[in-house]
């Protein structure tokens, strides 16, 4: 088998085997199969697209490219959780705890932000002393014990991935459907989950723009993890404004707390109990939808999944006080209101805007060696439908440096539109796709 071959009969549109996708994926991932050689079939697949069969291929070899983790003795089904990012997304931080005070075992792996999205771990590491830098017997005790754990992604976990993404990253090639979807799914493999549930966003504060590229990667995802064994579904949500009303990492943990109290916003809160009611239907612990969004509603008035958030973080070398005194999480030194500019509906809030703004003010990663200020951040006071008055606050800028807030300031009013005329709110949960294959 030869490389060549591979690369000429991808460009004349014909399918590939299984074999011939293993043999491309162990060949590169050994350094045998130069760059070169992987940047032609990248850009091959790029213009002839991949079918079904050959995606799924794909994915397995590079899930299998690395270790698989071994999840066997967690007991029960397990289930995991993936977003593809965005601003003020601190769904893990409240739907983990959530969805494990009522029974279901969530193992999760996750990642550090870049860029205006925030990451998970760096999130949780607003808690002194906590770590994802666990191990996998220590991950499998948490668990079982705890019913949920958090560890930070290994380089052993799809090392395939991460060298296609590289390449791709530099050859014009990241946009093409069948390569994202078997990049995120390669590594959902590969973490060992039993169930998978997806929240894909779309908007502009998304990687999918448009929803319906949002759709067909949701699609092709969810036929993945199928294809794959495992029961999958996948939610296309609005990520035309932030998440919730707080943007920076402690300010997230703190939301993610109140909500577990039972004081979220109510579009955080919409989410949070949509996505855990289809965990909790892929775990096979409701019998339907309303039943499994109970269940999650019922974690929260009655204080268990704030239980749970705090047993688990201090399971991972974390203050539990800190759960239940939120107000001892990292705090920025200065808080600057913002005003409306003019009176009328608030019509539109440029997203990714908005997370730029955390970004300056030092709460995001510019490298990946980049140091985070976790006190730092937006809390906004308005979102898309809702009347403003001039003079009205749109919202507080956390910070601890007087020139990146005014920075920021000026790119946060830059965000708002205001319209003289009512708008209707964004709808949160566009899609639900795979939930008829449960």
């Amino acid at each position: 088998m030869r490389m060549y071959d591979l690369i000429n009969k991808k460009k004349n549109g014909s399918e590939l085997t299984s074999a011939e996708i293993d043999f491309m994926v162990c060949g590169f991932t050994d350094g045998i199969i130069p760059d070169y050689q992987m940047s032609a079939m990248m850009m091959a697949i790029f213009f002839r697209g991949m079918s079904e069969k050959e995606t799924l291929a794909l994915t397995n070899a590079m899930a299998k490219s690395g270790a698989m983790l071994d999840l066997s003795a967690i007991d029960g089904i397990k289930v995991d959780k993936h977003s593809t990012g965005g601003v003020g997304d601190k769904t893990s931080l409240a739907l983990a705890p959530l969805v494990s005070a009522c029974g279901l075992k969530v193992a999760k792996m996750s990642g550090r932000g870049l860029g205006h999205t925030g990451g998970t771990i760096d999130k949780l590491e607003s808690f002194p002393g906590f770590t994802t830098e666990i191990s996998v017997d220590e991950f499998v005790k948490n668990v079982n014990e705890i019913g949920m754990a958090i560890m930070g992604q290994t380089n052993e976990l799809a090392p395939a991935d991460k060298r296609l993404y590289a390449l791709r990253d530099v050859t014009a090639t990241v946009d093409q459907m069948s390569l994202i979807a078997s990049s995120i799914m390669s590594k959902k493999l590969a973490a060992g989950a039993d169930a998978i549930v997806l929240d894909v966003k779309t908007g502009s504060g998304a990687f999918m723009k448009d929803e319906k590229d949002a759709v067909l990667l949701a699609e092709e995802m969810q036929r993945i993890g199928t294809n794959a064994g495992r029961k999958t579904v996948a939610l296309v949500t609005d990520m035309d404004q932030p998440l919730g009303f707080a943007v920076g990492n402690a300010l997230e943990v703190k939301e993610a707390i109140e909500t577990l109290k039972g004081n979220g916003p109510e579009d955080f809160v919409k989410l949070c109990v949509a996505l855990g009611a289809q965990m909790l239907l892929v775990g096979g612990l409701a019998l339907n939808q309303n039943e499994a969004e109970a269940k999650i509603r019922a974690a929260i008035n009655d204080g268990s999944a704030l239980k749970v958030m705090a047993d688990f973080v201090k399971a991972q070398g974390g203050d539990p006080d800190f759960v239940y005194q939120p107000e001892k999480l990292p705090a920025a030194n200065i808080i600057t209101p913002v005003f409306a500019p003019e009176s009328g509906y608030i019509e539109k809030i440029i997203c990714d805007e908005i997370g730029h703004c955390s970004l300056i003010l030092g709460g995001g990663r510019v490298t990946k060696d980049s140091i985070i200020d976790l006190s730092v951040g937006i809390v906004l006071s308005k979102k898309i439908g809702d009347p403003v008055s001039k003079g009205e606050l749109l919202a507080n800028i956390h910070g601890n440096d007087e020139a990146k807030i005014a920075a920021a300031k000026a790119r946060l009013l830059g965000a708002y539109k205001i319209s003289k005329s009512p708008v209707k709110p964004p709808v949160l949960i566009k899609k639900n796709i795979g939930q008829e294959f449960i």
